[in-house]
């Protein structure tokens, strides 16, 4: 059954619309967002997708199509925890929407579905707040635009479920462009297009090492961004040169200088990378990309033995021809790639042969294609 199936046979009758957010791979520029900096993801053909129709009550009810759950809440009472996690995502952007002053008249039946991979990397968790906060935003025509939906997507997990993270991943599910990249200033929220080549594939190849941001050391990556950027007296550390940072580092913590050292030098790449991907100079991309994972592994300290196996073994195919690093969070999940559709079969055998071998684990490739953001439809999904 398609999604519209689906919520016909729970609900009893057809959806009046249905919504579709992407998730995103981010090809450089890593803990980047919440220092205020710069970030260059793009959205991907993975998706999650919501079908929804006022109910004429005061509640939400909620079907999830992936786990058979469901789940319910009163909009006259406050808010809270259901204790279930994908369940917490939904009523955290309801709990948001109204701390940002937004009203309902109606509650709302919703059923929801994804094929975003979980626990990799790829943001299923943005694209599911905010395809929710795009379902309210068209049943109530609320006066919200995209950057702001993701603002409250990302309100909602740094409040009510908990994860301080950035911006990133729920404006490029929100804002996302077909075949171009999104360079994203995370101070301003100015995003402009980079097209991505024609001649190259976006390649995300999951790791199998299971990874989770709730409860993990992101939120003390990010405390000690934030000791580093008190010690220079700036707002974030997007606001530091990394000659300024060398000139006043005394006195820093040595694992926050570690930090703020990657991050000062991240967002250089990052912008140095959206430069490459407009001349196309793949040779400078491929350089940068492989100097972002080096800065991960050495300086952030968030990737994993098997992730970095992983980047070894597609470099050893691509070389110069393209760029390779981990994406996401840290701690396991997927890396990226950009390199010409000519290697893609090459890599995939020389990881077959070698990966699994190497760690006991077993990779999942996906090949993508940047994809638009944030989707409302009367038709089924």
């Amino acid at each position: 059954m398609n999604l519209s199936q689906i919520f016909e046979s729970q609900f009893g009758r057809r959806p009046e619309f249905t919504v579709r957010a992407p998730g995103r791979v981010n090809l450089i520029g890593e803990h980047t967002d919440y220092n205020d900096g710069f970030v260059l993801p793009c959205a991907i053909d993975f998706a999650t997708c919501a079908a929804a129709a006022k109910n004429g009550t005061d509640t939400v009810r909620v079907y999830a199509a992936d786990y058979g759950e469901s789940d319910e809440f009163s909009l006259a009472q406050a808010i809270e925890s259901s204790g279930k996690q994908w369940a917490d995502y939904i009523r955290g952007v309801v709990w948001a929407l109204r701390e940002h002053g937004f009203s309902f008249s109606d509650g709302l039946d919703i059923a929801v579905s994804g094929n975003v991979p979980q626990g990799a990397g790829l943001s299923s968790s943005a694209a599911l707040e905010v395809a929710v906060a795009q379902v309210f935003q068209t049943a109530f025509d609320l006066p919200a635009d995209k950057p702001m939906l993701a603002k409250i997507g990302q309100y909602a997990e740094n409040r009510f479920v908990g994860c301080q993270c950035g911006i990133m991943d729920q404006l490029a599910s929100a804002c996302g462009q077909r075949d171009h990249a999104l360079l994203i200033d995370c101070r301003s929220l100015h995003t402009a297009p980079i097209p991505v080549p024609d001649t190259l594939s976006v390649m995300i190849i999951h790791s199998h090492v299971q990874r989770g941001l709730v409860g993990s050391e992101y939120n003390t990556r990010r405390q000690q961004c934030e000791t580093a950027a008190a010690h220079f007296g700036v707002k974030a550390l997007r606001d530091l040169t990394l000659e300024q940072f060398e000139a006043g580092k005394t006195g820093l913590d040595e694992t926050a200088a570690r930090r703020a050292r990657y991050v000062i030098e991240e967002n250089r790449r990052t912008l140095d990378a959206a430069e490459a991907l407009r001349r196309n100079d793949v040779p400078a991309l491929s350089r940068l990309m492989a100097e972002s994972h080096a800065g991960m592994r050495d300086g952030f300290e968030i990737t994993h033995p098997a992730v970095d196996t992983l980047v070894e073994l597609v470099h050893e195919i691509i070389g110069e021809q393209g760029g390779v690093r981990m994406t996401g969070g840290g701690f396991g999940g997927c890396i990226v790639a950009l390199l010409p559709h000519h290697l893609v079969e090459p890599v995939k055998q020389h990881l077959a042969a070698n990966y699994q071998a190497r760690t006991g684990l077993k990779e999942e490739v996906f090949v993508c294609t940047a994809h638009e953001g944030v989707s409302v439809a009367k038709e089924a999904v």
